[in-house]
């Protein structure tokens, strides 16, 4: 059994954080891109009273999912960073976690009006609520599909 010289649990645990980091990132774009590419498409397309009502659940589960997808992904890459010095991965993991202000900014506003118990679900105000919606969670997809690109490359440089 050999043992490890000075430095390399450094970059045993530097690799290990970016691994995590990427994970956390592929899993939560390829949720936020089904989201845009399947989900969201399918529930509008059930029609605007059937999609308001559905939103408040879907909405609730994915955040269970996402945020800590966001915020782990966004801490180990920037331990990756730290213990490794390479830029690329704070680079991919503060892409990912941009998406958490984007959607306490951006999006939840949305998010609170489609969950009103006063809305209308067959209002057009509802319609273009979700439509809203699917816009704005698109940028989700977006920032995080290139995190995880970004993250992606950085372990294969690495």
């Amino acid at each position: 059994m050999r043992s490890r010289g000075p430095g390399e649990g450094v970059k045993i645990g530097s690799m290990a954080l970016a691994i995590l980091a990427t994970f956390c990132a592929g899993l939560f774009a390829g949720a936020a891109i089904y989201v845009n590419a399947v989900e969201h498409p399918a529930r509008l397309a059930c029609g605007t009273a059937l999609a308001v009502r559905e939103f408040a659940p879907s909405y609730h589960r994915a955040t269970i999912m996402q945020v800590p997808l966001a915020v782990v992904g966004l801490l180990a890459s920037v331990g990756a960073w730290w213990s490794s010095g390479r830029i690329t991965f704070v680079l991919g993991g503060l892409l990912l976690g941009t998406v958490v202000p984007f959607t306490l900014l951006g999006i939840l506003p949305t998010n609170r009006r489609l969950l009103a118990p006063g809305l209308d679900p067959e209002s057009p105000e509802a319609d273009g609520l979700l439509r809203r919606w699917g816009r704005l969670h698109a940028v989700r997809s977006v920032l995080s599909g290139l995190a995880f690109g970004i993250l992606l490359i950085a372990i294969a440089r690495s």
